[in-house]
């Protein structure tokens, strides 16, 4: 029974702390930072609601300090992903049928227990397991995961609104239905917000979810289910499992309940699974929604009017925070001949007064690349461009996996736009810039536009209006979200929607409306009130 219609206005973004010297949140942090690293985390999966341990055990290693043993998670197997499928699908009536005020706060509560009481430990699992420093950890695990759900809320709570007109003697409805089966949601390493994003807004329409994190986040995400379980989510809503790719695919894409796939991860692991999906949709109840946001080789493009300290400004945050692992992350630019030795300069000084080192130093701006996977890749790169007269390293270029994966923040210079790390997504802290003909702008656009697949980020730096407005129509498909005189980095749930369109995903924008549409399905009732008795319109009478 509803007794009323309640509402959940449009949220305040959640304020950024300072973490200033002395400050409370810091003092906190740092105690809680060293909590985490005093215990050894026993980390089980959640299926069904009961904590699921194997007995098969990996570890997790800081990335920034590889000897360290944060904790061990237990690795499933083919039988707990259809266990996780089979809780998934018996919690789904009950789920789907719960009223939206108990599910909406739910989900309201999560948000505040991340605000007050978990804020230091999604910070503090994000930072030792991601290598994450502080700043970097506050937007994406706190505040951003906290946007998600708060905004989320509101947006589901306007569309369940969204209702059709009617007519005399009739009454018209939408049903905003969840999915029929269940949802499947990836998540990648780099953002712990994408991670806990991706199940819940699927779930918060009503669908229950089977949960697969990158290993490599796993610290995080076990600390963000506790905190869903905390806020009262029921048994089997979400279930988080530690499988791996093939073995998630090989159940989820081949059983008919599958109802949709909520991703975040490589092109080409996307690809695949569009292609198996596509290739299975004779077996599935229903089309199965795919949503995914994949790669990209986001660009800075200035115009000869563009102040040299912006540019550089904007590409050393654009390039080097997070270590560049980000799919929104500045990977080539574009600089104009008049001003390119200037923007150079500043760059090189910028960079070179970046420290390097482990999160728990909080004046470390630059920590450690995820793994050695992504160490040795990289480092591939940089040792290439080295060797190539083509390419020029003009800062940085060092590699150290002694104690943890670093790479120093470097800039390669090419004289070939179309070299291979102006085109190719590294995911790393790799900047390759060329210079172009100041007087040649407009050919410097076409050039940005055609070198790569993608088209998630990207930012045109110029004072001149005229330039501002033909970079905004020229590159028009090139990047799903567009700056202008600011880096490509650093989408705000609710003020920059994200996602990105070509080689770059669905663009079905996460932290609008327009993701959550995708996790639902509409159903229109038409009630008449006085129906006909006889099948003869007026029309068939003659006279």
């Amino acid at each position: 029974m509803s007794l009323g219609y309640f509402s959940y206005p449009l949220p305040a973004n959640e304020p950024v702390l300072s973490y200033a010297p002395g400050s409370p949140e810091k003092l906190r942090q740092k105690k809680v930072l060293a909590e985490l690293k005093k215990k050894e985390a026993d980390i089980p999966m959640y299926i069904g609601g009961r904590a699921i341990r194997t007995g098969n055990k990996v570890s997790i290693h800081p990335p920034h300090e590889r000897a360290h043993v944060l904790g061990y998670f237990h690795a499933g197997e083919k039988k707990h992903v259809q266990q996780a499928i089979d809780a998934a699908l018996k919690a789904k009536e009950s789920w789907a049928s719960m009223s939206w005020e108990n599910r909406a706060n739910i989900f309201l509560k999560a948000a505040d227990l991340l605000a007050t009481k978990y804020r230091p430990y999604i910070n503090g699992t994000t930072m030792l397991g991601q290598s994450k420093n502080i700043f970097q950890a506050e937007i994406d695990s706190a505040c951003e995961l906290i946007d998600f759900l708060r905004f989320n809320v509101h947006f589901l709570s306007e569309i369940y609104k969204q209702q059709p007109i009617s007519s005399p003697g009739i009454h018209n409805r939408m049903e905003w239905r969840p999915l029929e089966g269940f949802v499947l949601a990836i998540t990648p390493f780099n953002f712990t917000a994408i991670g806990g994003n991706l199940p819940t807004s699927a779930a918060m329409c009503g669908n229950t979810v089977v949960w697969k994190p990158a290993n490599t986040q796993i610290y995080s995400a076990q600390m963000f289910m506790r905190v869903l379980l905390e806020a009262g989510l029921p048994d089997g809503v979400i279930n988080l499992i530690y499988v791996d790719g093939p073995t998630i695919g090989e159940v989820c894409f081949n059983h008919r309940d599958f109802a949709g796939v909520h991703f975040t991860g490589s092109t080409g692991v996307f690809n695949h699974m569009w292609a198996t999906i596509g290739a299975n949709t004779g077996m599935y109840k229903s089309y199965p929604r795919i949503v995914g946001e994949t790669g990209g080789k986001d660009f800075v493009i200035a115009h000869r009017s563009a102040d040299p300290d912006v540019v550089a400004t904007a590409l050393a945050r654009g390039a080097f925070e997070y270590q560049g692992q980000k799919c929104s992350a500045a990977s080539r630019a574009y600089l104009p001949s008049n001003i390119a030795d200037a923007v150079k300069k500043k760059l090189v000084d910028q960079i070179t007064s970046m420290k390097m080192g482990s999160v728990e130093d909080f004046s470390n701006f630059v920590n450690a690349v995820i793994d050695e996977k992504s160490y040795d890749k990289l480092k591939k790169y940089i040792d290439n461009a080295r060797k190539d007269r083509k390419a020029k390293i003009l800062v940085g270029g060092n590699c150290d996996k002694r104690k943890g994966f670093f790479i120093e923040p470097t800039v390669i210079e090419v004289r070939d736009p179309k070299y291979v790390t102006m085109c190719e997504e590294l995911f790393g802290p790799i900047l390759t810039i060329y210079t172009y003909d100041a007087n040649d702008f407009e050919k410097a656009l076409n050039l940005v536009d055609t070198t790569s697949p993608y088209a998630l980020t990207g930012s045109i730096i110029s004072q001149d209006r005229d330039a501002v407005e033909l970079a905004v129509n020229k590159l028009r498909n090139a990047a799903g979200n567009f700056y202008i005189n600011d880096k490509p980095t650093g989408a705000v749930v609710g003020q920059q929607p994200f996602g990105g369109a070509r080689a770059s995903g669905t663009n079905d924008k996460a932290g609008s409306m327009l993701n959550l549409y995708r996790w639902l399905s509409a159903r229109t009732i038409k009630e008449t009130f006085n129906p006909p008795t006889d099948y003869r319109y007026p029309f068939l009478q003659e006279a």
